[in-house]
Protein backbone atom coordinates (compact mmCIF):
# COMPACT_ATOMS: atom_id res chain seq x y z
CA UNK A 1 0.00 0.00 0.00
CA UNK A 2 1.27 3.44 -0.91
CA UNK A 3 0.80 6.03 1.83
CA UNK A 4 0.38 9.77 1.19
CA UNK A 5 2.45 11.78 3.65
CA UNK A 6 1.85 14.99 1.73
CA UNK A 7 -1.73 14.96 2.98
CA UNK A 8 -2.37 17.82 5.40
CA UNK A 9 -4.58 16.62 8.24
CA UNK A 10 -6.30 19.28 10.34
CA UNK A 11 -5.28 18.64 13.95
CA UNK A 12 -6.46 22.00 15.28
CA UNK A 13 -9.93 20.59 15.94
CA UNK A 14 -8.56 17.80 18.15
CA UNK A 15 -6.96 17.88 21.58
CA UNK A 16 -3.50 17.70 20.00
CA UNK A 17 -0.86 19.08 22.34
CA UNK A 18 1.28 20.07 19.39
CA UNK A 19 -1.48 22.15 17.75
CA UNK A 20 -3.25 23.41 20.89
CA UNK A 21 -3.53 27.24 20.88
CA UNK A 22 -4.53 27.30 24.57
CA UNK A 23 -1.21 25.70 25.48
CA UNK A 24 0.58 28.37 23.42
CA UNK A 25 -0.74 30.96 25.86
CA UNK A 26 1.83 29.78 28.40
CA UNK A 27 4.51 28.05 26.32
CA UNK A 28 4.74 30.68 23.59
CA UNK A 29 3.75 33.80 25.46
CA UNK A 30 0.23 34.12 24.13
CA UNK A 31 1.16 33.73 20.46
CA UNK A 32 -1.54 31.40 19.11
CA UNK A 33 -0.99 31.93 15.37
CA UNK A 34 2.13 29.79 15.14
CA UNK A 35 2.99 26.94 12.79
CA UNK A 36 3.85 24.07 15.16
CA UNK A 37 7.07 22.14 14.57
CA UNK A 38 7.85 21.40 18.18
CA UNK A 39 6.21 18.47 20.06
CA UNK A 40 7.80 15.19 18.90
CA UNK A 41 4.92 13.48 17.17
CA UNK A 42 4.22 13.17 13.45
CA UNK A 43 1.52 14.93 11.45
CA UNK A 44 0.98 11.74 9.43
CA UNK A 45 -1.98 9.38 9.49
CA UNK A 46 -1.30 6.11 11.29
CA UNK A 47 -0.76 2.91 9.28
CA UNK A 48 -4.00 1.26 8.12
CA UNK A 49 -3.29 -2.10 9.82
CA UNK A 50 -3.04 -0.29 13.17
CA UNK A 51 -6.20 1.71 12.54
CA UNK A 52 -8.01 -1.44 11.43
CA UNK A 53 -7.03 -3.26 14.62
CA UNK A 54 -8.30 -0.37 16.73
CA UNK A 55 -11.56 -0.19 14.74
CA UNK A 56 -12.15 -3.83 15.66
CA UNK A 57 -11.84 -2.91 19.33
CA UNK A 58 -14.39 -0.12 18.85
CA UNK A 59 -16.71 -2.34 16.78
CA UNK A 60 -16.67 -4.99 19.50
CA UNK A 61 -18.22 -2.37 21.72
CA UNK A 62 -16.71 -3.23 25.10
CA UNK A 63 -13.66 -1.39 26.43
CA UNK A 64 -12.93 -3.33 29.57
CA UNK A 65 -9.72 -4.27 31.35
CA UNK A 66 -7.25 -6.06 29.11
CA UNK A 67 -4.26 -8.36 29.35
CA UNK A 68 -1.44 -8.81 26.83
CA UNK A 69 -1.50 -12.14 25.02
CA UNK A 70 1.20 -14.31 23.49
CA UNK A 71 0.90 -12.49 20.17
CA UNK A 72 1.71 -9.24 21.97
CA UNK A 73 4.94 -10.65 23.40
CA UNK A 74 5.89 -12.49 20.22
CA UNK A 75 5.43 -9.37 18.11
CA UNK A 76 7.87 -7.47 20.35
CA UNK A 77 10.41 -10.29 20.31
CA UNK A 78 10.20 -10.80 16.53
CA UNK A 79 10.43 -7.07 15.76
CA UNK A 80 13.58 -6.61 17.81
CA UNK A 81 15.18 -9.69 16.30
CA UNK A 82 14.33 -8.67 12.73
CA UNK A 83 14.83 -4.90 12.85
CA UNK A 84 17.60 -4.55 15.45
CA UNK A 85 19.30 -7.94 15.46
CA UNK A 86 18.93 -8.24 19.21
CA UNK A 87 17.34 -10.89 21.40
CA UNK A 88 14.59 -9.92 23.80
CA UNK A 89 13.13 -12.52 26.15
CA UNK A 90 9.50 -12.50 27.21
CA UNK A 91 10.45 -12.43 30.88
CA UNK A 92 12.34 -9.16 30.36
CA UNK A 93 9.34 -7.21 29.04
CA UNK A 94 7.55 -4.80 31.36
CA UNK A 95 4.73 -2.45 30.38
CA UNK A 96 4.62 1.20 31.48
CA UNK A 97 2.45 4.05 30.29
CA UNK A 98 5.37 5.99 28.85
CA UNK A 99 9.16 6.11 28.72
CA UNK A 100 9.29 9.31 30.78
CA UNK A 101 7.22 7.83 33.63
CA UNK A 102 9.36 4.69 33.45
CA UNK A 103 12.57 6.69 33.86
CA UNK A 104 11.07 8.39 36.91
CA UNK A 105 9.97 5.10 38.46
CA UNK A 106 13.35 3.46 37.84
CA UNK A 107 15.13 6.38 39.50
CA UNK A 108 12.76 6.24 42.47
CA UNK A 109 13.22 2.48 42.92
CA UNK A 110 16.93 1.99 42.30
CA UNK A 111 18.51 5.17 43.67
CA UNK A 112 18.08 7.12 46.89
CA UNK A 113 17.30 10.73 47.69
CA UNK A 114 20.47 12.80 47.31
CA UNK A 115 22.14 10.34 44.89
CA UNK A 116 23.94 11.70 41.84
CA UNK A 117 22.73 10.92 38.32
CA UNK A 118 24.68 11.56 35.12
CA UNK A 119 23.25 12.91 31.85
CA UNK A 120 24.76 14.14 28.57
CA UNK A 121 23.64 17.62 27.56
CA UNK A 122 22.15 19.06 25.43
CA UNK A 123 19.41 16.52 25.99
CA UNK A 124 15.65 16.00 26.23
CA UNK A 125 14.62 18.22 29.20
CA UNK A 126 12.97 15.49 31.38
CA UNK A 127 16.38 13.81 31.71
CA UNK A 128 17.26 16.67 34.07
CA UNK A 129 13.83 17.57 35.41
CA UNK A 130 12.84 14.06 36.49
CA UNK A 131 15.87 13.28 38.70
CA UNK A 132 15.70 16.73 40.27
CA UNK A 133 12.00 16.28 40.90
CA UNK A 134 12.79 12.99 42.63
CA UNK A 135 15.29 14.65 44.96
CA UNK A 136 18.40 13.48 43.11
CA UNK A 137 21.34 15.60 41.94
CA UNK A 138 22.08 15.89 38.23
CA UNK A 139 25.70 15.88 37.06
CA UNK A 140 26.50 16.88 33.48
CA UNK A 141 28.82 15.20 31.01
CA UNK A 142 28.32 17.60 28.07
CA UNK A 143 28.60 16.23 24.56
CA UNK A 144 31.31 17.70 22.35
CA UNK A 145 29.92 19.87 19.56
CA UNK A 146 31.94 19.50 16.36
CA UNK A 147 30.06 21.95 14.12
CA UNK A 148 26.80 20.15 14.79
CA UNK A 149 28.21 16.61 14.87
CA UNK A 150 28.38 15.50 18.49
CA UNK A 151 30.71 13.06 20.19
CA UNK A 152 31.17 11.89 23.77
CA UNK A 153 33.90 13.04 26.12
CA UNK A 154 34.81 9.69 27.66
CA UNK A 155 37.55 11.07 29.91
CA UNK A 156 35.13 13.55 31.45
CA UNK A 157 32.46 10.83 31.60
CA UNK A 158 34.57 8.61 33.86
CA UNK A 159 35.91 11.52 35.88
CA UNK A 160 32.39 12.73 36.64
CA UNK A 161 31.37 9.21 37.71
CA UNK A 162 34.34 8.86 40.06
CA UNK A 163 34.32 12.40 41.47
CA UNK A 164 30.57 12.39 42.11
CA UNK A 165 29.94 8.76 43.07
CA UNK A 166 27.38 8.47 40.26
CA UNK A 167 24.70 5.87 40.85
CA UNK A 168 22.85 5.96 37.53
CA UNK A 169 23.47 7.16 33.97
CA UNK A 170 20.74 8.02 31.46
CA UNK A 171 21.68 7.48 27.81
CA UNK A 172 19.66 8.78 24.85
CA UNK A 173 20.10 6.63 21.74
CA UNK A 174 19.33 7.88 19.13
CA UNK A 175 20.04 11.16 20.82
CA UNK A 176 17.33 13.76 21.20
CA UNK A 177 17.94 16.50 20.10
CA UNK A 178 21.33 16.17 18.36
CA UNK A 179 20.37 13.20 16.17
CA UNK A 180 23.39 10.98 16.81
CA UNK A 181 23.00 7.21 16.50
CA UNK A 182 25.76 6.02 18.79
CA UNK A 183 28.21 3.55 17.33
CA UNK A 184 28.86 0.20 18.97
CA UNK A 185 32.37 1.17 20.03
CA UNK A 186 31.04 4.33 21.70
CA UNK A 187 28.47 2.33 23.64
CA UNK A 188 31.06 -0.24 24.67
CA UNK A 189 33.30 2.47 26.11
CA UNK A 190 30.59 3.92 28.33
CA UNK A 191 29.32 0.44 29.21
CA UNK A 192 32.75 -0.61 30.44
CA UNK A 193 33.12 2.54 32.51
CA UNK A 194 29.70 2.02 34.09
CA UNK A 195 30.44 -1.64 34.77
CA UNK A 196 33.78 -0.72 36.35
CA UNK A 197 32.12 1.74 38.73
CA UNK A 198 28.89 -0.19 39.39
CA UNK A 199 26.58 2.37 37.73
CA UNK A 200 23.01 1.64 36.63
CA UNK A 201 22.24 2.43 32.98
CA UNK A 202 18.93 3.59 31.57
CA UNK A 203 19.12 3.46 27.77
CA UNK A 204 16.28 5.47 26.23
CA UNK A 205 15.88 3.89 22.79
CA UNK A 206 12.42 5.22 21.94
CA UNK A 207 13.54 6.61 18.55
CA UNK A 208 15.49 3.48 17.63
CA UNK A 209 13.25 2.51 14.70
CA UNK A 210 13.71 5.90 13.03
CA UNK A 211 17.20 5.44 11.60
CA UNK A 212 18.43 6.74 8.26
CA UNK A 213 20.13 4.53 5.72
CA UNK A 214 23.74 5.57 6.30
CA UNK A 215 23.55 4.68 9.99
CA UNK A 216 23.06 1.44 11.92
CA UNK A 217 21.35 1.37 15.29
CA UNK A 218 23.06 -0.55 18.08
CA UNK A 219 20.96 -1.35 21.11
CA UNK A 220 22.59 -1.89 24.48
CA UNK A 221 21.17 -5.40 24.07
CA UNK A 222 23.58 -5.88 21.15
CA UNK A 223 26.51 -5.60 23.56
CA UNK A 224 28.09 -8.27 25.73
CA UNK A 225 25.76 -9.78 28.34
CA UNK A 226 28.20 -8.76 31.07
CA UNK A 227 26.63 -5.28 30.80
CA UNK A 228 23.07 -6.51 31.39
CA UNK A 229 23.02 -6.76 35.19
CA UNK A 230 22.32 -3.06 35.85
CA UNK A 231 20.56 -2.22 32.60
CA UNK A 232 17.12 -0.84 31.76
CA UNK A 233 16.12 -0.46 28.09
CA UNK A 234 13.26 1.99 27.53
CA UNK A 235 11.52 1.80 24.18
CA UNK A 236 8.05 1.93 22.61
CA UNK A 237 6.11 1.62 19.37
CA UNK A 238 4.73 5.11 19.96
CA UNK A 239 7.35 7.19 18.13
CA UNK A 240 7.77 4.47 15.51
CA UNK A 241 4.12 4.35 14.47
CA UNK A 242 2.90 7.77 15.66
CA UNK A 243 0.65 6.36 18.38
CA UNK A 244 1.92 8.31 21.39
CA UNK A 245 -1.66 8.84 22.52
CA UNK A 246 -1.95 5.16 23.42
CA UNK A 247 0.50 5.73 26.30
CA UNK A 248 2.22 2.37 25.81
CA UNK A 249 5.92 1.79 26.41
CA UNK A 250 8.10 -1.27 26.75
CA UNK A 251 10.85 -1.63 29.31
CA UNK A 252 13.34 -4.49 28.87
CA UNK A 253 15.09 -5.56 32.08
CA UNK A 254 17.41 -8.57 31.56
CA UNK A 255 18.36 -8.96 35.24
CA UNK A 256 15.66 -11.01 36.97
CA UNK A 257 16.06 -9.41 40.39
CA UNK A 258 15.78 -5.89 38.97
CA UNK A 259 12.84 -6.88 36.81
CA UNK A 260 10.97 -8.54 39.67
CA UNK A 261 11.51 -5.54 41.94
CA UNK A 262 10.33 -3.13 39.28
CA UNK A 263 7.34 -5.27 38.32
CA UNK A 264 6.35 -5.56 41.97
CA UNK A 265 6.38 -1.79 42.35
CA UNK A 266 4.27 -1.34 39.21
CA UNK A 267 1.78 -3.85 40.60
CA UNK A 268 1.59 -1.93 43.86
CA UNK A 269 0.68 1.28 42.04
CA UNK A 270 -1.59 -0.64 39.65
CA UNK A 271 0.36 0.15 36.49
CA UNK A 272 0.13 -3.43 35.31
CA UNK A 273 -1.33 -3.78 31.82
CA UNK A 274 -1.64 -1.72 28.62
CA UNK A 275 -4.98 -0.28 27.56
CA UNK A 276 -7.00 -1.96 24.80
CA UNK A 277 -5.63 0.30 22.08
CA UNK A 278 -2.07 0.07 23.35
CA UNK A 279 -2.08 -3.70 23.04
CA UNK A 280 -3.46 -3.52 19.51
CA UNK A 281 -0.99 -0.78 18.57
CA UNK A 282 1.93 -2.94 19.65
CA UNK A 283 0.72 -6.04 17.84
CA UNK A 284 -0.49 -4.44 14.62
CA UNK A 285 2.49 -2.11 14.39
CA UNK A 286 5.17 -4.72 14.93
CA UNK A 287 3.42 -7.39 12.85
CA UNK A 288 1.98 -5.34 9.99
CA UNK A 289 3.35 -1.79 10.17
CA UNK A 290 6.75 -2.27 8.59
CA UNK A 291 5.68 -1.19 5.10
CA UNK A 292 4.30 2.08 6.50
CA UNK A 293 7.45 2.66 8.55
CA UNK A 294 9.77 2.15 5.58
CA UNK A 295 7.78 4.74 3.62
CA UNK A 296 7.83 7.15 6.56
CA UNK A 297 11.61 6.88 6.88
CA UNK A 298 12.00 7.53 3.15
CA UNK A 299 9.79 10.62 3.44
CA UNK A 300 11.63 11.86 6.53
CA UNK A 301 14.94 11.29 4.76
CA UNK A 302 13.75 13.53 1.94
CA UNK A 303 12.59 16.17 4.43
CA UNK A 304 15.90 16.28 6.30
CA UNK A 305 17.76 16.74 3.02
CA UNK A 306 15.26 19.40 1.95
CA UNK A 307 16.19 21.39 5.07
CA UNK A 308 19.88 20.95 4.31
CA UNK A 309 19.54 22.12 0.70
CA UNK A 310 17.29 25.05 1.62
CA UNK A 311 19.68 26.36 4.27
CA UNK A 312 22.79 25.88 2.15
CA UNK A 313 21.25 27.77 -0.77
CA UNK A 314 19.39 30.54 1.04
CA UNK A 315 20.84 30.82 4.54
CA UNK A 316 24.43 29.51 4.44
CA UNK A 317 25.29 31.20 7.74
CA UNK A 318 22.98 28.75 9.54
CA UNK A 319 24.65 25.44 10.40
CA UNK A 320 22.71 22.18 10.24
CA UNK A 321 24.20 18.71 10.44
CA UNK A 322 21.98 15.94 9.08
CA UNK A 323 20.60 13.81 11.92
CA UNK A 324 21.45 10.13 11.77
CA UNK A 325 18.16 9.22 13.45
CA UNK A 326 14.90 10.73 14.77
CA UNK A 327 12.79 13.30 12.90
CA UNK A 328 14.28 16.23 14.79
CA UNK A 329 16.53 18.85 13.20
CA UNK A 330 19.08 20.50 15.50
CA UNK A 331 19.87 23.81 13.82
CA UNK A 332 22.51 26.37 14.83
CA UNK A 333 21.37 30.01 14.53
CA UNK A 334 24.17 31.42 16.67
CA UNK A 335 25.74 33.40 13.82
CA UNK A 336 22.46 35.25 13.29
CA UNK A 337 20.61 35.35 16.61
CA UNK A 338 21.41 35.65 20.28
CA UNK A 339 19.45 33.47 22.69
CA UNK A 340 17.66 36.49 24.11
CA UNK A 341 16.41 37.36 20.60
CA UNK A 342 15.16 33.87 19.74
CA UNK A 343 11.70 34.23 21.25
CA UNK A 344 10.84 37.46 19.46
CA UNK A 345 12.26 36.19 16.18
CA UNK A 346 10.44 32.84 16.00
CA UNK A 347 7.20 33.80 17.71
CA UNK A 348 6.67 37.34 16.44
CA UNK A 349 8.49 37.39 13.12
CA UNK A 350 8.76 33.83 11.76
CA UNK A 351 5.49 32.71 13.40
CA UNK A 352 6.77 29.22 14.20
CA UNK A 353 6.48 27.13 17.36
CA UNK A 354 9.80 25.33 17.86
CA UNK A 355 11.83 24.06 20.81
CA UNK A 356 14.53 26.49 21.88
CA UNK A 357 17.99 25.04 22.31
CA UNK A 358 18.40 26.30 25.86
CA UNK A 359 15.45 24.13 26.92
CA UNK A 360 17.89 21.22 26.46
CA UNK A 361 20.57 22.77 28.67
CA UNK A 362 22.93 25.70 28.34
CA UNK A 363 24.91 23.63 25.82
CA UNK A 364 21.97 24.17 23.44
CA UNK A 365 22.67 27.89 23.28
CA UNK A 366 22.18 29.25 19.76
CA UNK A 367 20.26 26.17 18.56
CA UNK A 368 16.64 25.30 17.90
CA UNK A 369 15.02 21.87 17.59
CA UNK A 370 12.63 21.61 14.64
CA UNK A 371 10.32 18.64 14.06
CA UNK A 372 10.30 17.75 10.35
CA UNK A 373 7.79 14.88 10.61
CA UNK A 374 5.21 16.86 8.69
CA UNK A 375 4.01 17.26 5.10
CA UNK A 376 6.58 18.91 2.83
CA UNK A 377 4.32 21.92 2.26
CA UNK A 378 4.27 22.66 6.00
CA UNK A 379 8.03 22.30 6.28
CA UNK A 380 8.58 24.52 3.25
CA UNK A 381 6.27 27.17 4.69
CA UNK A 382 8.19 27.13 7.98
CA UNK A 383 11.55 27.51 6.26
CA UNK A 384 10.25 30.30 4.07
CA UNK A 385 8.93 32.05 7.16
CA UNK A 386 12.42 31.84 8.66
CA UNK A 387 14.04 33.05 5.46
CA UNK A 388 11.69 36.02 5.12
CA UNK A 389 12.10 36.96 8.78
CA UNK A 390 15.90 36.88 8.48
CA UNK A 391 15.75 38.91 5.25
CA UNK A 392 13.79 41.58 7.11
CA UNK A 393 16.43 41.61 9.84
CA UNK A 394 19.10 42.33 7.25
Amino acid sequence: MKYNFDEIIDRKTTNSKKWNPKLYQTIFNGHTDLLPLWVADMDFKVAEPILDSMRKVIDHGVLGYTLPDEEYYNSIIQWNRRRKNCSVEKDWIVYTNGVVPAISLIIQNFTNSGDNILIQTPVYPPFKLIPEGCGRNVILNPLVDNAGYYTMNFEDFEKKIVDNNIKLFILCNPHNPVGRVWKKEELEKIANICLKHNVFIISDEIHSDLIFKESTFTSFLNLDKKFFNKLFICTAPTKTFNIAGTQTSLIFIPNKDLKDKFQSYLSNIRMETPNSFGIEGVKAGYLYGEEWLEQVIEYLDSNRHFIKTFLEEKLPEINYHLPEGTYLAWIDFSKILKDEDMLEFFEKKAKIAIDYGTWFGEEGSGYIRLNFACPRAVLEQALNNIFNAISNLK
